[in-house]
Formats: C-alpha cells, sequence, structure tokens
C-alpha cells in the first residue's frame, strides 16, 4: 500500500492515478480524508499496512510526522520539495519550509527521495480570473523565463521511485524541456483556446502591491528574492525526467492542449 498526500491536488492526483494504472494499491490522504497531517498521531489509521508514502512539505510537525511514519513500518518516503530548497537564499520562508522538510525526512532514518521541480505548468489556472473578464494577462515577473514542468511529469518521476530501487538518497531537479517568459505561454493558450490573449508585466511596485492583497509579506519577499535577486535557478532546462522515463518531458504547448476542454469549461 502506498500512502499518497495531497491526493486532490495537482501533483498529489496525477500521482495516485499513475500508481493505480501500475496496479498498485493507494491509499489518499486530503484535507476531505479526516486525518490531519498537521496532528501526526492522527496519521495512525491511516498508516495501517503503508509501505511508502508521497509526501507533501510545509506541515507543523514535520519530524513527528516522519516518526509517525517509522513507527508504522513505513519504508520510504517520496518528498515533493522544490528548487528553493537550494536558493541561495535559505532565510527566505518558502526555502525555511522546504529546508526544514528535507531535514525532517532525512534525519529519520527512512529512505527517501526528493522532487525538486520548477514551477508547475498549472500555474496557469491562476490567470483564469483575469481570461474571463478579457483577453489581457497581467503578471509580475514578465522578464523572467522559467522551464515550468506538467505536475503529470512530476507524477511520473515520483511513482518510479516509489516503485523501483535505486533512487534512495538522490535529489533530483525536474523542469520541463523549454524556459518560457510569461508572455510566450499567453500567446501558447491563446492559440489553444482560439483567443488573441496578450500579455502585459506587472511593474514591481504594482505587483509587490496586488501580491500583498492577498498572500503574506514574507511570501512576497520570497518570490522577490527568487525571481528579482535570482536566488533560485528555475530557467535552466534539466534532463531528469527523459533520463528516468525514458521519454522528454511535455512541452507547454502539450499541457494546454491537453488541458484545453477542461480550461474552456472553467472559463464559460
Amino acid at each position: 500500500m502506498i500512502l499518497v498526500t495531497g491526493a486532490t491536488g495537482n501533483v498529489g492526483r496525477e500521482v495516485a492515478g499513475a500508481l493505480a494504472e501500475a496496479g498498485v494499491p493507494v491509499r489518499a490522504v486530503s484535507r476531505a480524508s479526516g486525518a490531519d497531517l498537521n496532528d501526526p498521531a492522527s496519521m495512525r489509521p491511516a498508516l495501517d499496512g503503508v509501505r511508502a508514502v508521497f509526501l507533501l512539505p510545509g506541515y507543523r510537525d514535520m519530524p513527528g510526522l516522519a516518526a509517525e511514519f517509522v513507527d508504522a513500518g513505513v519504508e520510504r518516503v517520496v518528498l515533493l520539495s522544490g528548487q528553493s530548497a537550494v536558493a541561495t537564499d535559505t532565510g527566505n520562508a518558502v526555502s525555511q519550509y522546504m529546508i526544514a522538510s528535507e531535514t525532517a525526512v532525512r534525519e529519520s532514518g527512512l529512505a527517501w527521495t526528493f522532487l525538486r521541480p520548477a514551477a508547475f505548468m498549472s500555474n496557469t489556472l491562476r490567470w483564469l480570473p483575469q481570461l474571463r473578464a478579457g483577453d489581457v494577462v497581467r503578471d509580475a515577473f514578465g522578464d523572467v523565463p522559467i522551464a515550468s514542468i506538467d505536475p503529470a511529469d512530476i507524477a511520473a518521476v515520483a511513482a518510479l521511485a516509489l516503485l523501483e530501487p535505486g533512487h534512495e538518497g538522490r535529489a533530483y531537479s525536474l523542469t520541463g524541456p523549454q524556459a518560457l517568459l510569461p508572455a510566450a505561454r499567453v500567446r501558447i493558450l491563446g492559440r489553444a483556446l482560439g483567443r488573441d490573449l496578450r500579455f502585459e508585466a506587472l511593474s514591481d511596485e504594482d505587483a509587490w502591491a496586488e501580491m500583498s492583497a492577498t498572500t503574506p509579506v514574507e511570501y512576497v519577499k520570497a518570490f522577490f528574492s527568487f525571481y528579482r535577486d535570482h536566488t533560485i535557478d528555475e530557467t535552466t532546462v534539466h534532463p531528469t525526467v527523459e533520463q528516468l522515463t525514458g521519454r522528454p518531458p511535455r512541452t507547454f504547448d502539450q499541457w494546454v492542449t491537453t488541458h484545453a476542454s477542461d480550461l474552456r469549461e472553467r472559463l464559460s
């Protein structure tokens, strides 16, 4: 039995699907399942018979959670981490919880694999409110190309690490096959939707104001550290997905094409 946390999220849903397709028993854990990953002791029933866990980062007591895994007889953990775990500015809020999560798993004694993807292609969904209102997408960091990755490719690597030996003690940097500016992603999205979309880059001042209206300031500072001070590198393309799965990672064009019907439905 493999336990998948965040099973209704962009990556967790794909991991659960990949494991089910491989014929592996999966136990899904999400907010709706009743188990509380911020309360490690509450996880004990969900861990019965579990030998491996796909784990999201950032829960309140990651060492306690890892200890529950050990006590339950779990053998390995595949942790969804991020490039921020190796950022040069390790004092920012996102890096802190990623590093703390990796440290807790590494020190637990469990066999571990860390996945450190670039930004998800599915982050495109945050543009939907603007697309419902018109054909202009305004966003921050318009001059930063990102080699974003399809969550399904992250899941494919996660499934391998959960099911096959040889991935223990490895940290994998995962990206898509090309680094694209936001304007290029908007053009690709527009073609798939049959709309003449246009991108407008927010000034740093406007981006700070918009982000601060909905996001705690420590996280806004973290994003500016990443993309203005360049303390992470999400531009370099890594060959890891193809090396591990035997096929190239999906392009942003492929991701949009695959999800075009769903996007149109969400926009209607």
